[in-house]
């Protein structure tokens, strides 16, 4: 059995739910999924102030599962994902990343297709931080991430027009840009014709890869161990011991 830990690094428990059922679907016989939510942080993550504060409850999420054979980190922005790999005993998969990788093998062109216009720039770092910029382009479809769950917020038409813009622009595949996104890829590839990926069932795949080569994350150099030391405030609970 391979127990797979998913955090939703918002508090948005609906989320999780569409997130762990995702999931499930493409998990292998044998693998376990346990999808938790953050307790402590944002509803949602739009941006860089959002994504701060949702590292700590990410970070007490990954303590409180050392029993996982590999982790996940459910938000497109990889939302903690350095810390989260410092400190967890496991390897840790964040869906942009696992995204990008998987797009990478079946597509040379590929849209990254996002919420909100604030969200841009900070998955365009992320794009070349993995080496796509050559080959991946972030746009937006102007739509809260919470609105992708309201009846009537007119999330899916909005999405689906940008997909179609991006696919006019020369997009061999899209990625789609947010974890609250991922129950539409296999409708949405039906619909267009084209590989929609999901960063959740992509991380999902990478993440038992993982497990099963018995692979951890490196203890050398940029992953090492946190030193000890004391932390102040309310923060203190996280110090590294």
């Amino acid at each position: 059995m391979t127990k797979i830990l998913i955090v939703n690094p918002n508090t948005t428990a609906s989320m999780t739910e569409t997130i762990g059922a995702a999931a499930r679907t493409v998990a292998a016989p044998g693998t376990e999924i346990v999808a938790v939510t953050s307790s402590m942080g944002p509803a949602s993550i739009e941006g860089f102030y959002d994504e701060a504060f949702a590292v700590p409850g990410l970070i007490q999420a990954i303590l409180s599962a050392p029993d996982a054979d590999a982790g996940i980190i459910a938000c497109f922005d990889d939302t903690g994902l350095d810390a989260a790999r410092s400190v967890a005993r496991f390897p840790v998969v964040g869906i942009c990343e696992a995204a990008l990788v998987t797009a990478g093998q079946i597509a040379k062109r590929i849209a990254v297709v996002t919420t909100l216009p604030r969200s841009i720039v900070p998955l365009e770092e992320l794009v070349r931080r993995y080496g796509y910029a050559e080959r991946a382009r972030v746009t937006a479809c102007n739509v809260a991430v919470l609105d992708l769950e309201r009846p009537g917020s007119g999330a899916a038409e909005k999405l689906e027009a940008e997909i179609a813009r991006a696919l006019d622009q020369g997009a061999e595949a899209i990625v789609l840009g947010c974890a609250g996104m991922a129950d539409l890829a296999v409708r949405l590839s039906r619909q267009f014709g084209v590989p929609v990926v999901d960063g959740v069932t992509a991380a999902v795949k990478q993440a038992e890869a993982l497990a099963g080569l018995k692979l951890t994350t490196s203890r050398r150099g940029a992953y090492a161990t946190p030193t000890a030391k004391d932390y102040a405030g309310m923060l203190k609970p996280f110090a590294p011991t």
